[in-house]
């Protein structure tokens, strides 16, 4: 398994994840106390006893915080956005059993946004990484995004983010394999990571600089759901009948 697929693997959401520093690092890799008991014990199993962990710091970027805040609560309605914006391919849908996730790099899986709260989100994904020759690779993965915002004028913010990520390989060759490659890991893992900040830093920009624009993107999309959309166009301020829903919604 190539590096950019190992990655892929750790990426589980997207999307989205980090691979990282291990035993032998500079030090424990924890989430931080106010994240509650019951959200805790939801991930608890991974974040215990990762095979990978990593934390660091995203660029701070200007947008406004509600769109910032809508797409990491909108899973499924951001990774429409980010597609129709070219931004990346992976795609995350709902189901009657919650939501399914889908890499583009051969890694599929469920994800879940197990807590929100003011300048934070806590999120777990299980996936497999799909291979034509080698087993499959399974593994869990946890990300929690920390955030904190300071006026930027015209209504924006300026969004300083932090990303800590942990992921379980489900696999004691893998889990020893990892140790073993921790330089690499833990660059490799940063680099993940800091995508994950750009990837919302650059579509809460696109949308900030053409909201008009990148709703009638969205809106085309049949797959879209309906009162994601509606949520999405009133959080835009857009109204009139550029941005009525389309025939057949």
């Amino acid at each position: 398994m190539d590096a950019r697929r190992a990655a892929r693997l750790l990426l589980v959401s997207g999307l989205l994840l980090a691979s990282a520093a291990v035993a032998g690092a500079a030090g424990p890799v924890t989430l931080p106390p106010e994240v509650p008991d019951a959200a805790r014990a939801r991930v608890q199993p991974v974040t215990d006893r990762p095979s990978l962990a990593v934390k660091v710091d995203g660029e701070p970027f200007v947008a406004r915080r509600e769109v910032f805040e809508y797409l990491l609560d909108h899973p499924d309605f951001a990774t429409h956005v980010t597609r129709v914006l070219k931004l990346a391919r992976y795609r995350i849908w709902r189901t009657p059993a919650g939501l399914s996730i889908d890499d583009g790099w051969g890694t599929v899986g469920t994800f879940e946004l197990v807590h929100a709260a003011a300048g934070l989100r806590l999120m777990y994904a299980k996936g497999i990484y799909q291979q034509k020759i080698l087993p499959d690779i399974h593994g869990q993965a946890v990300v929690l995004i920390d955030y904190d915002t300071e006026p930027a004028g015209g209504g924006r913010s300026t969004i300083n983010t932090a990303v800590t990520g942990f992921v379980r390989l489900d696999s004691r060759i893998l889990n020893l394999a990892s140790r073993l490659a921790t330089s690499v890991a833990s660059q490799k893992g940063e680099k993940e990571a800091r995508r994950l900040v750009k990837l919302f830093a650059r579509a809460s920009r696109a949308i900030d600089a053409d909201p008009a624009g990148v709703f009638a993107k969205v809106r085309q999309s049949p797959e879209v759901p309906a009162r994601e959309l509606e949520g999405f166009r009133r959080l835009l301020n857009l109204s009139g009948a550029a941005t009525a829903p389309l025939a057949g919604r």
